[in-house]
């Protein structure tokens, strides 16, 4: 028998599913070849150095999920990134995205607080490169409160979350999920097979992770690891592209009026 309490598994299923049912902008995930995009959180210093070296070496590009408020510090997931490696991630072709200010956690952080720290980390941006903008958004820890994902999706083209699955068909812009690669990095055949079954639904698969190096943390995997599952990636014949690149390819195919935030906390 589990041991696990019932009441907190009830609480942990409504934390992983409630925002997922209310604020939706509505997506249609529709490309001509099936889309995959490399993202990385926190962005650990060897996400770039490392992860996006393997990356460059196939003429691909990622997205780099930041929080401005932590540079140069070290984190549960490696030593975090410098305003040079900033620099370097526009130089590369990269996309940089936000993951608030301050890495505020998703589902406690008050809706307001986290909103606030959305605002922080777009002016810390602005500050650092005058002219840049976030275009996508990663829920930082955990899946956000219903409220906090409303208060956020007018800042950003698209969110992502997690879930260990990809994206097909009518989607959610404001909690795209994604597949994280550590949690299966002693089974490359489990990511080998989402890649398939993403391709043999025309779908967007969307891989994240955190550091790439030879001791990984528990959030990241080894650059062995990392390049066996781009190559698997390329040879699968998908498109792999940043976040908003990969969606723009499928934007002209968005039914009319879809491309709004529902207001009304309803499944639509």
């Amino acid at each position: 028998m589990s041991s696990i309490n019932p009441i907190s598994r009830l609480q942990g299923f409504y934390r992983r599913t409630a925002a997922s049912l209310v604020f939706r902008k509505p997506f249609l995930i529709s490309p001509q070849r099936p889309l995959i995009s490399f993202t990385f959180d926190d962005f650990p210093r060897s996400a770039l150095l490392t992860g996006g070296g393997i990356l460059n070496r196939y003429g691909l590009a990622a997205t780099y999920y930041v929080s401005l408020g932590l540079v140069g510090q070290a984190s549960s997931s490696g030593q975090l990134f410098s305003v040079d490696d900033l620099t370097a991630v526009f130089e590369q072709g990269h996309e940089l995205g936000c993951h608030t200010y301050s890495h505020c956690e998703s589902w406690e952080t008050d809706p307001a607080a986290f909103e606030d720290s959305v605002i922080k980390n777009r002016a810390a941006l602005c500050d650092l490169f005058p002219g840049a903008k976030f275009e996508s958004f990663s829920y930082p820890i955990s899946m956000p409160r219903p409220f906090s994902k409303a208060r956020i999706a007018p800042y950003f083209l698209s969110c992502r979350g997690g879930g260990q699955t990809f994206n097909a068909g009518r989607t959610d812009l404001n909690q795209l999920s994604a597949y994280f690669l550590e949690k299966s990095r002693h089974d490359i055949q489990a990511i080998k097979n989402i890649i398939d079954q993403n391709q043999q639904s025309h779908g967007w698969l969307i891989l994240a992770t955190h550091d790439v190096s030879a001791s990984p943390t528990p959030f990241g995997c080894t650059p062995e690891f990392f390049e066996e599952v781009v190559k698997y990636a390329v040879g699968s014949g998908a498109q792999i592209l940043p976040v908003v690149e990969a969606m723009g390819l499928s934007a002209h195919r968005v039914a009319k009026g879809c491309m709004r935030t529902d207001a009304n906390p309803v499944l639509k």
